[in-house]
């Protein structure tokens, strides 16, 4: 595999920082521009984001020095300088729909952690082991915008990859009801328990937004690809609850679904230790080796313990069992700013190379 110089659009963030930490030693991605907003621009990176820097390891010394670009104003400059470009930013929505475009239609892909343009039908919304099919409507994309090359691919919302991933490999069965209740940790607001002290001890049960995302998102993730566009799935009725707890990171889902045709038990343990997608056969860098991984004991999954499981890249899943109105229950969890945001945006743009949509 060649060597892709790539910028990150929106650094500073915490999503930012962490697609820093995957992308300081990547072995196919070199890091070569940091970009933010006009108040960082012309700093070093180790200026720009100051007391802010959030990540448990140390800001890369490399990258530190790096002087960071207005994302708007030198886009033109960082475009024609690497071959594509993360987006991570915090911007009206208008700003981000018009950022994102402006750097495709310069012809330099986006893989954007963004949510702008995750209900565009010719934009692949990619959890890599799922629906890599989807990257077929990105050449509808590009006669869109009028692009040899430029196009943009995100990313889902960090609050469906826990469940999403187990229930994938069960829709032989006929999902047809899914109930969702989503414990968000506070990274997923971009906060630590240093900046929000008043989350210790708390529950918030309400997150803006995400409830609409968790039931709307995998329909698209589920959906076919059709006349060069992704058609939603019909199919399953999925309803969600979403509370912020306090907890640091990872976010664990109970979920309770109903199935067309009931598997026994022993069949769901199965279809999960068999599970394996795109990256795994193609073994992809950031790929977990086993994608889904169950647990026997009834404490299990926690956060603390298997949130970093295979580099916070792997699905826990545990307690499944029957329930007395829908046929099975379980408790799955997932890293949000490794799989759920950064992670995931590498993993997908590891696809996207591999699959030569960079070249």
């Amino acid at each position: 595999m060649r060597n892709y110089n790539v910028g990150l659009i929106g650094a500073t963030g915490m999503v930012g920082q962490r697609f820093i930490t995957l992308l300081a030693e990547h072995p196919w991605f070199s890091l070569k521009v940091l970009a933010a907003s006009s108040r960082s621009a012309g700093k070093t990176y180790r200026e720009a984001v100051g007391e802010k820097w959030a990540m448990k390891t140390p800001l890369p010394e490399k990258i530190g020095d790096m002087i960071v670009k207005d994302a708007v104003a030198d886009m033109k400059e960082i475009a024609d300088s690497v071959d594509f470009v993360f987006c991570a930013v915090d911007m009206p929505s208008e700003e981000i729909i018009a950022l994102e475009q402006g750097y495709a239609k310069l012809e330099c892909p986006v893989v954007s952690n963004n949510k702008e343009h995750r209900y565009f039908d010719d934009v692949p919304m990619l959890i890599p082991e799922c629906n890599s099919s989807h990257l077929a409507v990105i050449e509808t994309q590009k006669k869109r915008l009028g692009t040899k090359r430029g196009f943009v691919a995100v990313k889902p919302n960090c609050s469906i990859q826990s469940y999403v991933p187990a229930l994938h490999p069960l829709r032989e069965y006929g999902l047809e009801t899914v109930v969702a209740c989503n414990y968000q940790a506070i990274s997923g607001a971009g906060k630590t328990f240093e900046t929000w002290p008043e989350m210790v001890d708390n529950l918030i049960p309400f997150i803006k937004g995400e409830e609409q995302k968790s039931e709307i998102e995998p329909m698209k993730i589920w959906g076919e690809v059709k006349n060069g566009v992704i058609v939603n799935a019909q199919k399953p009725v999925i309803t969600t609850q979403c509370l912020r707890v306090p907890v640091s990171d990872g976010h664990t889902s109970a979920v309770f679904v109903k199935f067309a045709h009931k598997p026994e038990k022993e069949a769901i343990l199965k279809a999960w230790a068999d599970f394996k997608g795109e990256p795994q056969k193609l073994g992809l860098p950031s790929a977990p080796k086993q994608f889904l991984n169950y647990f026997e004991e009834d404490n299990r999954p926690q956060a603390k313990l298997d949130r970093d499981l295979e580099g916070g890249m792997a699905v826990s899943i545990g307690r499944l069992r029957e329930d007395t109105f829908f046929d099975y229950k379980f408790v799955c969890l997932s890293h949000n700013t490794l799989r759920g945001a950064a992670g995931g945006g590498v993993l997908a743009a590891e696809l996207l190379a591999a699959k030569g949509y960079f070249d």
